[in-house]
């Protein structure tokens, strides 16, 4: 069956014959979404690309249009677009220009947050599992790695973390991803700010904040206020998920200004590039694609999570554009049975290893992979 046709029929029919009770929900919206989309975004004979939280819209069509009208300036060194987006960004966020820093996507940032702050004694205290790259990052310097499982309900456990930062009086680093990867949930933000506002100046909190616009859950907040008034807090974000520019790197951080000036030698200059200011600016600026982006993500996200409903399987909340859900068997046959029906799921993210992350596609792609689901459960895979 064709994409567009198993849409506009729902999740019913003989190869879906589990989920016939419950059509899907905003076909005619998730018809429109695809508008947006450039059918060239993959090789449509390839796998459909579900492994790397990567918004499949593609940019937003004003940024597409940005990119090319900046070819003529590629030539040049970036300048002027890097004070507008910035000038744009302290507007929107309510923050000084001189708390706001760039780098080549948020990783850079954790990158340069690690330098700064390393010191012989210190310790890099992080959930298990959470992004890999802080803990990447930190190889070259001095850090003791301290892992802390998370919780039952899968918050980061602040309570083993201040037990953790207490063992050592050497500047440390408390890395919080939230909403968290791999998991997609969320921690208490009350209980990060109750700490941030006890502990003592010489722990940096580290705060990745990569799919705050993702999250919509009414007890998330983001922590820039804290960022912009304490000189150990730092505000991590990215334009690679809702604005998509995953592959033209940029990120940004918001931190104290006496902060900044800290993180200032480990910085790369001329940040952003050209291309991708002009990019982050239009994107900034198309209220609609931001909308739509959100709207596809979240139509995707009900599809999904209605076929893994109905079949019963085990499905972690998310605040993102992926899913945890857990599997049957070993994650490598699975992801290879996956891979042979036209989908590339998640890796591995110890300990969960009875896990997978699904990262959201197309409404109408995750309404295929539901067909494929359901499949799995006839041959008892799933």
């Amino acid at each position: 069956m064709k994409r567009r046709a198993f849409l506009r029929t729902g999740l019913t029919g003989a190869g879906v014959a589990g989920l016939a009770a419950t059509p899907l929900a905003g076909a005619t919206a998730t018809r429109d979404l695809t508008r947006l989309f450039d059918p060239r975004r993959r090789d449509e004979n390839g796998p459909v690309r579900l492994s790397s939280n990567e918004n499949p819209l593609g940019i937003a069509p004003s940024a597409r249009e940005a990119v090319l009208a900046g070819l003529d300036e590629a030539n040049r060194y970036p300048g002027a677009i890097g004070r507008e987006l910035r000038e744009l960004l302290s507007e929107r966020l309510g923050v000084g220009m001189d708390q706001l820093f760039f780098g080549s996507g948020s990783t850079e940032i954790l990158r340069v947050s690690v330098a700064a702050w390393a010191a012989p004694g210190g310790r890099l205290i992080y959930a298990q599992p959470t992004f890999e790259d802080v803990p990447a990052y930190s190889q070259p310097f001095p850090y003791d790695h301290v892992t802390v499982p998370l919780t039952s309900d899968y918050q980061h456990d602040i309570d083993r973390m201040r037990e953790e930062a207490k063992k050592s009086s050497a500047p440390s680093i408390l890395y919080f991803c939230n909403p968290n990867n791999p998991t997609g949930t969320i921690t208490s933000c009350d209980d990060i700010e109750a700490w941030i506002r006890e502990e003592s100046e010489q722990h940096l909190f580290l705060i990745d904040e990569a799919y705050f616009e993702l999250a919509d859950d009414p007890s998330y907040r983001d922590m820039i206020r804290w960022a912009t008034e304490k000189p150990n807090v730092v505000v991590v974000r990215t334009f690679s998920k809702v604005y998509a520019m995953a592959g033209m790197r940029l990120g940004y951080g918001i931190a104290h200004p006496s902060t900044v000036q800290r993180f200032r030698p480990f910085t790369t200059q001329n940040q952003p590039n050209h291309l991708a200011g002009v990019a982050a600016v239009a994107s900034m600026n198309d209220t609609e694609f931001f909308n739509n982006s959100v709207e596809s993500n979240n139509e995707a996200k009900r599809i999904i999570k209605d076929a893994l409903g109905q079949l019963d399987i085990e499905v972690l909340p998310s605040q993102t554009n992926f899913v945890m859900h857990r599997i049957k068997g070993e994650l490598a046959d699975y992801n290879e049975r996956m891979f042979e029906a036209g989908f590339n799921v998640g890796r591995p993210f110890p300990p969960m290893t009875d896990w997978s992350r699904l990262s959201m596609g197309l409404p109408e792609d995750m309404a295929r992979l539901a067909e494929v689901m359901m499949d799995f459960r006839k041959k008892d895979w799933i």
